[in-house]
């Protein structure tokens, strides 16, 4: 039996630990005419352990522009696809965005299953306030990044970041000077995989700690809201409020 009518699938795929994979993306990857794929290596090895041999079609950033009208009229004429990224939910953070909403234009059905995401098992391990969050997934890495990191200082809702191992501790230490030393935080690295660890403290203790240790793997980092005086959070101590 089809898992859905739609003919564009997107597919969480696992994080780390491929036993992740639902059953329910095993078989929309079965059923799927080809797979688009942000690293055709990447989605052929988890394809290759779940035993599945479909045609994939790379579709990253660096080409996302110039294959949404091809794959868009591929789907139009009946084929069924399904999307993956690299890691966790396509679109999140991930190429996506710019087929689904091209689809959905062209009265295309589209679909997202359930599945993995780094930035959820972060934000619950961090102890951090989660029933209220802002996802900002990777600051701007050059133009507009001081403006950004600045707009947040006052966000009282918790605050979730992407970063790459080569820029975090750049990213926590500016985020101390901007939100004050003392503000809680938690860093998550290599969700789900061996070598999986998540660190809590305040951004000033976590900024110094990836400053003498070479971070590795890929980070969600979480940050406390600002919180009013008065509303007995352990972060209203913040330094520079």
């Amino acid at each position: 039996m089809s898992t859905t009518h739609a003919a564009l699938v997107l597919v969480p795929t696992p994080i780390g630990n491929l036993d992740d994979i639902t059953l329910r993306a095993k078989r929309a990857l079965e059923e799927a005419d080809a797979i688009i794929a942000e690293d055709t290596r990447v989605t052929g090895r988890l394809l290759h352990h779940l035993g599945i041999g479909k045609p994939l079609i790379s579709f990253h950033s660096n080409n996302e522009h110039r294959m949404v009208e091809q794959l868009v009229k591929r789907l139009a004429r009946g084929e069924r696809f399904a999307l993956c990224s690299d890691a966790g939910t396509p679109a999140i953070s991930d190429p996506g965005f710019l087929l689904v909403r091209e689809a959905i234009r062209q009265g295309i059905a589209v679909e997202c299953l359930p599945g993995a995401t780094a930035f959820v098992p972060a934000l619950v391990v961090s102890g951090l306030p989660c029933e209220r969050f802002v996802f900002e997934g990777f600051l701007p890495q050059k133009k507009g990044r001081r403006t950004r990191i600045a707009s947040l200082r006052d966000e009282e809702r918790t605050l979730v970041f992407y970063e790459s191992p080569h820029r975090v501790a750049r990213m926590l230490a500016e985020l101390a000077e901007a939100f004050g030393e003392e503000r809680p935080a938690s860093v998550s690295r290599e969700l789900s995989k061996l070598h999986e660890e998540t660190l809590r403290g305040t951004l000033g203790e976590l900024a110094a700690h990836f400053a003498a240790h070479e971070p590795r793997g890929e980070f969600v980092v979480v940050v406390s809201g600002r919180q009013r005086a008065g509303r007995g959070s352990a972060s209203n101590n913040d330094n520079n409020e």
